[in-house]
C-alpha cells in the first residue's frame, strides 16, 4: 500500500511538473513572438513533450496561457500559507512579495509582456476577468485562514489583500518607469507595505509640521 501511494505521489508530480512546463512555455513564446504567432506544436516543443502530451493537459494555447496565471497565483497562496503560523499577518505578506519579485527585470518584464499577450487576444482577455477573479479569491482566503477571518462574511481578508496587491504592483509600476531613481524595487515594496502599515500618513501635512 505505501508503495502504491509513493507511486501515485511521484506520478501527480510529474503530471504537475509537465503541466507547468507547457504553461511557462506558452507564457514565453507569446511573450516573445505573440500569442498568435505561436502554435501548439512550438509549445509542446519547448516544453519538452509531444504534441500529444500538451493535448493531455490543454484543449488550446490560451488554456495553456490561463494556466500560467493560475499558477502563479497558487504560489502566492502556497507561499503565504507556508510561513510562520505565529507571524504577523504584513511580515508574511511583505516576505511574499519580495521574494516574488527577485530578479525584478526578468519577472516585471515577463509579466508585463503576458498581460499585453492577454489583452490583444480576444480568447484570452474574456477569461481574464474570471482568472482575476479567481486569483482574488485564492489569496483572500489563504490570508483568511491565516488571521482566522471568514473570507466569504468578513472585510478583513479582503482589504488586507487588496490592499498588499496594490502596494506591490505601485512599487513595481513606479519602479518600472525609471523614476525610482536609485531605489531598489524591494527598497520600494518595503517602503510601500511601511506606509500601508502606518495608515497612510499625509505627506503634505508631515511636510507641514516640518517647516
Amino acid at each position: 500500500m505505501v508503495e502504491v501511494k509513493c507511486e501515485s505521489g511521484l506520478r501527480a508530480r510529474k503530471k504537475a511538473a509537465t503541466r507547468g512546463a507547457l504553461s511557462d512555455a506558452a507564457a514565453r513564446l507569446a511573450r516573445d513572438h505573440g500569442l498568435e504567432a505561436v502554435t501548439v506544436e512550438a509549445i509542446a516543443e519547448a516544453a519538452g513533450v509531444s504534441t500529444r502530451t500538451f493535448h493531455n493537459y490543454f484543449s488550446s494555447k490560451e488554456e495553456a496561457m490561463v494556466a500560467y496565471g493560475e499558477r502563479i497565483a497558487q504560489q502566492w497562496a502556497d507561499a503565504l500559507l507556508a510561513r510562520p503560523a505565529d507571524e504577523q499577518i504584513w511580515d508574511s505578506l511583505e516576505a511574499v512579495l519580495r521574494a516574488s519579485f527577485q530578479g525584478a527585470d526578468d519577472v516585471i518584464a515577463g509579466s508585463r509582456a503576458t498581460v499585453e499577450a492577454i489583452n490583444a487576444n480576444p480568447l484570452l482577455l474574456a477569461r481574464k476577468v474570471d482568472l482575476e477573479a479567481w486569483a482574488q479569491d485564492l489569496l483572500c482566503r489563504a490570508i483568511a485562514e491565516r488571521t482566522g477571518t471568514n473570507a466569504d462574511t468578513d472585510l478583513y481578508p479582503r482589504l488586507v489583500n487588496l490592499t498588499a496587491c496594490s502596494a506591490g504592483r505601485a512599487a513595481a509600476e513606479l519602479w518600472a518607469s525609471g523614476n525610482a531613481g536609485d531605489r531598489s524595487l524591494d527598497t520600494l515594496i518595503r517602503d510601500g507595505l511601511a506606509q500601508v502599515r502606518a495608515g497612510l500618513p499625509d505627506p503634505s501635512a508631515t511636510t507641514g509640521q516640518d517647516s
